[in-house]
């Protein structure tokens, strides 16, 4: 393998292989551990899609609270599961159906529509002219900013949905969707999450969901991998450190390095990163 190959695996944790089972409880006890280290935070908050990794995010989420509730007594333990759609979702029913699955002790819907389109309307006041792509973006941090809020409301934090076979590519916000407290699927490929869904019981139209992020009006429901030019299948397998066609793993290390700035904290004049 390449330097910058044995780099990304090494960045991205990913293992060849895992037990869906055992993996499930170790992120499960790695949520508890960080709710007994931090005996002020009370509550998860996490914004569901109806997709795969907000799926598992939540359940997961859900199972930690629910045990620490059982452990310590302390009724005050929650999940809050949000609703972010901007305006109608078309998966809207996945997303129910993933807060059922999950079991959320709370769900909240907030529709972001009038937030984004007044950030819109007043820069296009000023002779701003933003591009749909860039709205999706302003989407993302609209959904972000009103999962702090409920977590500031709550003594609580966000969870993020980031796992490695997003992250290697970028394929979030920054600041949006990635910008979160905790995550707890990082480590895991596409594969290794739907093998963690199926051990849990999940309802199987969940988690073959074609991935979409959604963010553009111009192209709705827009699949993740039309948008990155590389299937989850070869990410996958690159993380796993198979075998990958050369084209493949170009476009996957294009995106890695054309990305780092969102997987690092901002950087002052004391980084090695920019030189």
């Amino acid at each position: 393998m390449s330097e910058l190959r044995d780099e990304i695996i090494s960045e991205m944790k990913v293992q060849p292989s895992i037990d869906p089972k055992e993996e499930v409880r170790k992120r499960v006890e790695f949520l508890k551990s960080y709710l007994t280290k931090y005996p002020f935070i009370k509550t998860f908050v996490l914004g569901i899609s109806g997709g795969q990794d907000s799926t598992l995010a939540g359940k997961i989420s859900q199972l930690a609270i629910t045990e620490m509730r059982e452990e310590t007594n302390d009724a005050s333990y929650q999940f809050i599961a949000v609703r972010l759609p901007y305006g109608t979702q078309a998966d809207e029913q996945d997303a129910l159906d993933a807060i059922e699955f999950m079991e959320a002790d709370k769900t909240v819907r907030f529709n972001i529509q009038p937030a984004t389109d007044a950030v819109v309307e007043a820069l296009t006041d000023e002779d701003i002219q933003i591009s749909d792509f860039n709205i999706g973006n302003v989407k993302a941090r609209q959904r972000m900013i009103a999962q702090y809020a409920i977590a500031g409301n709550y003594s609580g934090v966000v969870v993020g949905t980031d796992q490695s076979a997003e992250s290697v590519t970028g394929f979030y916000t920054k600041y949006g969707d990635g910008g979160t407290d905790i995550n707890p699927l990082f480590g895991l490929n596409k594969r290794q999450g739907r093998a963690m869904l199926k051990e849990l019981g999940c309802p199987e139209h969940l988690y073959t969901k074609v991935p979409t992020a959604d963010l553009e009006n111009d192209r709705p429901s827009l699949p993740d991998e039309a948008a990155l030019g590389v299937t989850y299948e070869a990410i996958d397998d690159y993380l796993e450190g198979k075998e990958v066609k050369e084209e493949d793993a170009k476009t996957i290390e294009s995106w890695f390095v054309k990305t780092r700035h969102k997987r690092h904290m901002p950087i002052d004049i004391f980084d090695d990163f920019w030189k």
